[in-house]
């Protein structure tokens, strides 16, 4: 079995660590400990490669990763990454960012407390000066105040909720969603900017981009009202820092809470001197939760990049996902996997690619089509296939691409997408949705009905609906020692469809033999 070259450059939870090594594709290279210069030698045979802000993916770098498909950076920031030369050489930058979504959202409280309670400096007075006088600390309440949330992301959204159980008055701006993911969670939704500059308190959680660098400036602060508090837990540079520090000093902004700069480390920024501002060193992901998750997230994405199955997260693709609502990256992640799939439980020569999309989600059917194609093509072309030479090769192969609105959504699903695969033996269609907080779901196979996650080593047995298939199932996998992990079983008209997860690897014979199996129409065995 050929194996994968994963090299972790820089430090990670060990639990990311452990996925790596306990997966028998993959062969694990542990490279943080090691000079920078000694890790251009050892990246040449990688795959793809885990970093974080220790190592810079630069030219040397790069020249020196002349196997590298994909680059995993494990955090939300990519400053370190030279996007442009990963993108010549068709090297597909990724990165992590939703994995830190509470420790940030966490810390975005704590600063908002801090400023309007003024505690860092209460706390200094009595911990280090020994003085205790209560009447040098009055602050003000959260309770009542109006809260302006700039950019209703994973991050900002999740605030926006913790402030309304302080029974907050809050507002959000974001012209890059629909008002209702705001209203639909009792959250006032403007498109006036001048409505979160007329709040209490607001706090930025918005990429850092050419459209949001320096959002807030001197013209912006002026329209603020005297004594505003403002927080910025998300990116440096986000807020002017002179225009900040101007203001702070002549008491427009009454406090701010600040943890990102835009150069770091910041240990003799200006902002420092201030007695108004609370600060803290970058933390928005240090949380021992969150580095674990970032961690886990990062090994699990470079496995999956690795075998070409998807790209989560992925920054340079032919689609600029900057610009494209948060709601649709992972539809487009569930359909490259249900593509994937589809081409595993028939293996024989693809004559057709059809995707069909139910819901909002119709609007962004060339890019599901190219992530579809890219899935399907993977399983018989593998690394040569990628997001921009993917319909070439369906061209090459005489592959029709197509794809369908469907202008009526009766599926029950608030979105719906649909991958149908014809081969020359047959036609398999899985459908899929995503609920909320990003949860992918594989919803039918084949017009049978399932909640299955697209994930781990699955068995697709369609079978005639007669008594005892089940048990002489499990006998036969555990004779083999194969562990069920789950058993999902859809039965319809024509019979029954069983998809079961396994612990192990499934070998051919195994396959035969169910294959062989009284009950038993079709038997597949997959991989996600």
């Amino acid at each position: 079995m050929s194996k994968h070259t994963i090299v972790v450059c820089d430090h990670i939870h060990e639990d990311g660590l452990n996925i790596l090594q306990n997966t028998e594709d993959v062969n694990y290279v542990y490279a943080a400990d090691i000079d920078k210069t000694e890790l251009l030698n050892v990246i040449k045979d990688a795959d793809v490669a885990i970093t974080r802000s220790s190592t810079d993916v630069d030219e040397k770098f790069l020249n020196a990763a002349v196997n590298l498909k994909a680059i995993i950076r494990a955090g939300v920031g990519y400053d370190n990454v030279d996007m442009e030369g990963c993108s010549k050489r068709g090297i597909i930058a990724m990165n992590v960012p939703t994995a830190n979504t509470i420790a940030a959202v966490e810390l975005t409280m704590t600063h908002m407390l801090s400023c309007m309670r003024k505690f860092p400096y209460a706390h200094n007075q009595l911990k280090q000066d020994r003085i205790w006088k209560r009447e040098d600390w009055y602050g003000n309440e959260l309770y009542g105040k109006k809260l302006g949330v700039i950019g209703f992301g994973n991050i900002g959204h999740r605030v926006a909720l913790r402030a309304k159980s302080f029974e907050m008055d809050v507002v959000t701006y974001d012209p890059y969603i629909p008002s209702t993911k705001a209203t639909d969670l009792g959250i006032k939704y403007t498109n006036n900017f001048q409505d979160i500059l007329d709040c209490d308190l607001i706090t930025i959680h918005t990429p850092k981009n050419q459209e949001t660098l320096d959002m807030i400036g001197e013209e912006e602060i002026a329209k603020m009202k005297d004594g505003v508090v403002l927080i910025n837990c998300a990116r440096g540079g986000l807020y002017n820092e002179d225009a900040l520090f101007n203001n702070l000093k002549s008491g427009k902004i009454a406090m701010a809470g600040i943890d990102v700069f835009i150069k770091e480390p910041a240990i003799d920024h200006p902002l420092l001197d201030l007695p108004n501002i609370t600060v803290t060193a970058h933390l928005g992901a240090n949380t021992k939760e969150s580095q674990k998750q970032i961690a886990i997230q990062a090994a699990e994405n470079a496995i999956e990049s690795a075998r070409g199955i998807a790209y989560p997260n992925a920054l340079n693709l032919p689609i600029d996902e900057s610009k494209i609502p948060a709601f649709v990256k992972p539809y487009i992640e569930l359909t490259q996997k249900m593509a994937f799939l589809s081409a595993q439980i028939d293996k024989s020569a693809i004559r057709s690619i059809s995707v069909c999309a139910q819901g909002e989600i119709s609007e962004y059917l060339d890019s599901l089509n190219t992530f579809a194609t890219v899935g399907a093509l993977t399983v018989s072309s593998g690394d040569e296939v990628n997001y921009v030479n993917s319909k070439f090769w369906a061209e090459e192969k005489g592959i029709t691409i197509d794809s369908c609105e469907v202008t009526h959504n009766t599926s029950g699903y608030s979105n719906k997408v649909t991958v149908k695969i014809t081969t020359e033996k047959g036609v398999n269609t899985i459908s899929g949705t995503v609920f909320d907080e990003n949860v992918q779901r594989i919803v039918e196979i084949n017009n049978f009905v399932f909640d299955i996650e697209p994930k781990g080593k699955m068995i697709i047995m369609r079978n005639n609906d007669i008594p005892g298939v089940i048990g002489e199932v499990g006998k036969l996998l555990g004779d083999d020692n194969i562990n069920i992990a789950d058993f999902r079983l859809s039965r319809g008209k024509d019979g029954a469809l069983a998809v079961i997860l396994v612990d192990e690897k499934i070998c051919s014979n195994t396959v035969k033999r169910l294959e062989n199996l009284e009950a038993a129409i079709s038997v597949a065995y997959a991989e996600i």
